[in-house]
């Protein structure tokens, strides 16, 4: 690991966490779910950094990759909402997530996720194996008598690119992978009163690109040179409606991007029992001698 990429790696992580604290200020009863979610894209620019993904608030039974359908608003009032931002720094990439409880009845879900975050930031070390992540955030969030979705996973963060390898499980899932120096990393465990297995649903509005190739319409042509600006990165649907593209145009060029296999869609993810969930997550980085950084952690 070059000292640059760390430093770089360190200084994404503590943007990220500024953000996550910004953002948590603002999700209140009576707020607007989009009018949050303009601030923290202004907030990640007045950083000096760029969104690693679209900033997203998944709501009670949604674990992840949750955006309202354009034109369409939510307004806060009562809901378990999972915050989950992350930001890019020269390449280098913070990813953190925390969840709000709205509505004073989900502190437990809350607190089970926190502490198997915490437990399992506190036995990274080189040579762990990987799956003893999976057993220590199993293992805490069962003592809460709730349970870990055990079909999500934390996961490598690399130069540009928001998921990598190693996968971080949230359970013992018997793999032979060991912390070693250099890895970069984040550690998501989420807690559930539901079945603690998820499905995806709906219709996705988050994407990422997955190999360019030509395309015949103009609205796929517009689209694929908009999404060039993304340096990889997974993009919304939002963030490709301008005045040069409708919704309705958009629309149609991310269904022929999709048939060709150019992009991917990210839909919402939810509890296969519809139960509640609560998130955490932060970003770790093992750094050639073996030193754990936990870059996205607030002391």
């Amino acid at each position: 690991m070059k000292e640059q990429y760390k430093q770089d790696f360190i200084k994404a992580g503590t943007i990220a966490a500024n953000v996550r604290a910004f953002g948590k200020s603002l999700i209140v009863p009576g707020a607007s779910y989009n009018a949050v979610i303009q601030e923290i894209y202004q907030k990640i620019e007045e950083l000096g950094a760029i969104p690693a993904f679209p900033p997203q608030i998944a709501l009670n039974e949604v674990a992840a990759h949750f955006l309202p359908q354009p034109g369409t608003d939510i307004i806060f009032s009562n809901q378990l909402i999972k915050l989950d931002v992350g930001i890019c720094f020269k390449g280098a990439i913070g990813d953190c997530a925390c969840t709000i409880d709205l509505s004073g009845k989900y502190g437990k879900i809350i607190e089970a996720a926190e502490a198997a975050l915490l437990n399992a930031e506190k036995i990274i070390e080189v040579g762990l194996p990987i799956r003893e992540i999976g057993k220590i955030i199993e293992s805490t969030i069962t003592s809460f008598c709730l349970k870990p979705v055990k079909n999500l996973c934390g996961h490598g963060l690399g130069f540009y690119k928001i998921h990598t390898s190693p996968s971080i499980p949230n359970c013992d899932d018997r793999s032979t992978g060991v912390i070693k120096p250099g890895m970069t990393f984040a550690i998501e465990p989420f807690a559930t009163n539901g079945k603690g297995l998820i499905f995806e649903a709906e219709h996705p509005t988050i994407f990422s690109i997955v190999k360019p190739r030509p395309v015949k319409s103009s609205y796929a042509k517009a689209l694929l040179s908009k999404i060039g600006s993304f340096k990889g990165l997974p993009f919304s649907i939002h963030n490709l409606i301008s005045d040069d593209l409708s919704l309705v145009e958009v629309k149609l060029g991310l269904t022929e991007l999709m048939g060709l296999g150019i992009i991917e869609g990210y839909p919402p993810l939810i509890d296969e029992a519809y139960g509640m969930v609560a998130q955490a997550e932060n970003s770790v980085l093992v750094d050639k001698n073996g030193k754990v950084i936990v870059t996205t952690r607030v002391c």
